[in-house]
């Protein structure tokens, strides 16, 4: 009887061990968010990183989330993903819980780059450290490194498609331009809309291109929350107003959502017919809406920007910050928030347009053919 009573001892205390086994090895969800907006995801036993992303409504910042979560859990994180969806008061109460619950680090794309010093106290104060992602976030001490690509390359891409396409090099010219900048909540969209006209400017001063709504200032051509429905509101006002008799013969667009609704605007007054040709309309972020738009003969141009790159570069930043590693940076001037320069890595953008985007999104494997049909 004896032996039957430690058999079943040993039993229990072996089924025990098992059930403590299989709980350290998984990892599981997180709460839901505030919002319902949130993709909580498991990983390994190493700490949760916070990451906070402004808008499910972009295609980019979905790709952004998705590969910086199985980049954190391939290194053993696990991740608490939040959208903001453009509402500056939900990030905040967001990034807030993701410090309560004591994450080990933060990455922030934010949806108002001054929105946040106060958040970024609190995340100093419990000792986590901040990567800025994609956006600089400014007015803060409090943000250790950006993650970012060349925001004024990206422009300059722009406008020297602009300026090859149209002939201006070549002395080509007059043209009829008009210019769209993002949002001027968004620090990068200075960057854009500078690189642009940097390349642009000296031409409209010398009337070879002429911008007929004569609104050529930053912020006479921001774009609030970088939405295509305002640009595809500004774009109907500003043919009605300039072009009743004159033809658009070039738009600088700074991304592909504000482009496709320029395309809109232009394809309701008959502009895409063989007497009528769309123009030279650019855009950011190879979204697939847009390289299909490309594919078609509409949007003439994007800047592509490899997400899973940026996505590596800020969760190698978050790993040696987390083991007392160095941290790669290749800018150390450039990105002053207002109150220090962030130390920053800088990715470099890739023009695409009808001639090359085989080469650079399906050979490069960022989308599938089947994606493009």
């Amino acid at each position: 009887m004896r032996k039957i009573t430690i058999l079943a001892l040993m039993l229990v205390l072996a089924l025990s061990l098992s059930a403590c086994g299989k709980s350290n090895n998984g990892g599981g969800s997180g709460d839901a968010s505030p919002s319902g907006s949130a993709a909580n995801a498991g990983g390994g036993s190493k700490g949760t990183i916070g990451i906070a992303m402004p808008t499910k409504s972009s295609e980019r910042w979905v790709n952004d989330g998705n590969n910086m979560v199985k980049q954190f859990q391939a290194l053993g994180y696990k991740t608490d993903l939040q959208y903001g969806e453009d509402v500056i008061e939900n990030q905040v109460s967001q990034i807030e819980n993701m410090i309560t619950k004591g994450v080990k680090l933060l990455v922030i794309a934010s949806i108002d780059g001054e929105s946040l010093t106060d958040v970024l106290q609190k995340a100093h104060d419990a000792g986590i450290p901040v990567i800025a992602y994609d956006r600089l976030i400014k007015k803060s001490e409090y943000v250790d490194y950006y993650a970012t690509f060349d925001n004024f390359k990206v422009g300059v891409l722009q406008g020297s498609y602009i300026e090859e396409k149209l002939g201006l090099k070549e002395g080509k010219g007059p043209f009829n331009i008009e210019l769209f900048a993002g949002s001027p909540d968004d620090n990068n969209a200075t960057f854009f809309f500078n690189g642009a006209m940097s390349v642009l400017q000296p031409y409209i001063d010398s009337g070879k291109l002429v911008v007929r709504s004569g609104q050529t200032k930053f912020d006479q051509v921001a774009t609030l929350r970088w939405d295509g429905g305002v640009a595809q509101s500004r774009m109907d006002n500003l043919l009605s107003a300039n072009y009743t008799t004159e033809r658009v013969d070039a738009v600088l667009s700074p991304y592909d959502g504000i482009s496709i609704g320029i395309l809109s605007s232009l394809k309701g007054v008959g502009y895409g017919s063989p007497d009528k040709p769309l123009p030279i309309i650019t855009g950011q972020d190879a979204e697939l809406a847009s390289i299909k738009s490309i594919i078609a003969g509409e949007q003439t141009q994007t800047v592509y920007k490899d997400t899973r790159e940026l996505a590596k570069v800020a969760v190698k930043m978050a790993d040696n910050i987390l083991n007392g590693k160095p941290v790669e940076t290749n800018d150390t001037k450039t990105y002053d928030n207002g109150v220090k320069v962030v130390p920053a890595y800088l990715l470099t953008p890739v023009s695409v347009d009808k001639t090359n985007y085989k080469q650079v999104l399906v050979d490069g494997g960022y989308y599938t053919e089947d994606q493009l049909k």
